[in-house]
């Protein structure tokens, strides 16, 4: 493609590019110069698993690497073990290095879902490192030296710290240093791009200016809209329990996409379903033409299934689906649960309530919220609508339990 054609497919979908008009320049050198880019995505392993959220700055890495552009992905084990404070109203609970070296070993196999691992040329292996490469040898002078770049009140610039300051919220001094450490990233591997969600904007400036004053080129900020999860509204995530992960069984996968709200259809398709102009423009006439949005959302639904599973489980997904939904058919192949979950997530030992079986299936992350979904009459059990939420269940034999659109089975001696 030529820089023009790169920029049009790079840009698309895309918050905002800063500086403007910057990104096509830097196509064009790299074309003169027969340089590829250095583009760059850290990613904090906070939990065990990726969800798709996190595969929208994927797929834009994907993008770039599928153009011959050099994809450099970060561990982020040091600044994980700070907690990005971005978009937070309080101090993250800090993990251990135990903690964050788990998480990671599953991020990097995960990765490589959606970006291609061996890739023929003119594609190019991504460059992974961990951020440990470079703080773990930094002497506590460095440290110094790293802080004296950015100043208290260019700190407070930014939005979350200065309403946490004025609310007299608590703000630890390790988070003032995490957009330090996050811009340090970029000096360290010569960043030309750097990708990250809107909320993030702030971080990826100050990356900026850490290259200027280590005299390298400022990097290209781009910036990506953020992915609702499955209530449509508040950011997909593990700990509200509003995700659909990457490595989520076919049919609880499908069952998940079914279940968001029809408003939040065209942002999954634009995100995270790779569509192209002309799917969109479709999208859009048939909502326009009353066409019903369950059609539209099994499209979507099978389509994610089989870029993580392949089309024969996305055809045997939705098969289940319909037969489960239309035909009040239970599915063969559902996800299970057992009473290790029980014990650990739900945390009953003998008097176990439907609470606890909701909360152990996964599909609320608390009991408030499993309580909340009981009340609004969107958990059945065995078939049965449950109406009271302290309704006693056996946890020594199987049960079927339905919350919203997922099916889940109980297996008392499941070790899933």
């Amino acid at each position: 493609m030529t820089p023009e054609q790169q920029f049009q497919v790079l840009s698309g979908g895309t918050e905002e590019i800063l500086p403007e008009g910057e990104l096509l320049e830097r196509l064009r050198q790299s074309a003169r110069e027969r340089r590829p880019l250095r583009v760059k995505q850290g990613f904090d392993p906070t939990a065990p698993d990726i969800h798709l959220g996190h595969t929208v700055g994927l797929r834009k890495l994907r993008a770039f690497q599928d153009l011959g552009h050099q994809v450099v992905l970060i561990v982020g084990d040091y600044t994980g073990m700070v907690g990005d404070p971005s978009g937070l109203s309080r101090t993250r609970p800090q993990l251990t290095r135990a903690e964050v070296e788990r998480n990671a070993t599953t991020y990097l196999e995960q990765f490589f879902r959606v970006l291609d691992r061996e890739p023929a040329a003119p594609r190019l292996p991504v460059e992974v490192h961990r951020n440990g490469e470079w703080f773990a040898r930094m002497a506590f002078a460095d440290v110094i030296r790293l802080a004296s770049q950015y100043t208290v009140s260019q700190l407070l610039e930014r939005d979350d710290f200065s309403k946490r300051y004025q609310a007299e919220q608590p703000i630890g001094v390790h988070e003032l240093l995490y957009p330090l450490m996050q811009g340090r990233d970029s000096v360290e591997i010569r960043a030309d791009v750097e990708l990250g969600a809107t909320e993030q904007k702030f971080n990826l400036l100050v990356g900026r200016e850490l290259q200027r004053l280590d005299g390298q080129r400022p990097q290209i900020v781009m910036t990506l809209p953020v992915l609702p999860g499955l209530d449509g509204v508040q950011r997909m995530s593990k700990s509200l329990g509003n995700y659909v992960g990457v490595t989520d069984p076919p049919a609880e996968m499908f069952g998940k996409i079914m279940s968001i709200p029809d408003q939040a259809m065209a942002l999954y398709w634009r995100l995270v379903a790779d569509a192209t102009p002309e799917e969109i423009a479709r999208l859009e006439r048939e909502l326009r033409d009353g066409v019903n949005p369950m059609t539209i959302k099994k499209r979507l639904a099978e389509r994610l299934v089989g870029m993580y599973h392949g089309a024969v489980a996305a055809t045997r997904a939705r098969e289940d689906f319909e037969a489960q939904f239309s035909r009040r058919e239970i599915p063969k192949d559902l996800a299970e649960f057992g009473r290790r979950e029980l014990r650990s997530r739900g945390g009953a030992k003998d008097d176990a309530t439907i609470l606890h079986f909701v909360v152990a299936s996964g599909a609320a992350g608390s009991r408030t919220a499993a309580r909340r979904l009981v009340e609004q009459g969107a958990v059945d059990l065995d078939g049965e609508r449950v109406s009271a939420w302290e309704d006693a269940v056996d946890p020594d034999r199987e049960h079927v339990l339905r919350v919203g659109r997922r099916m889940l089975r109980y297996v008392p001696g499941a070790e899933s």
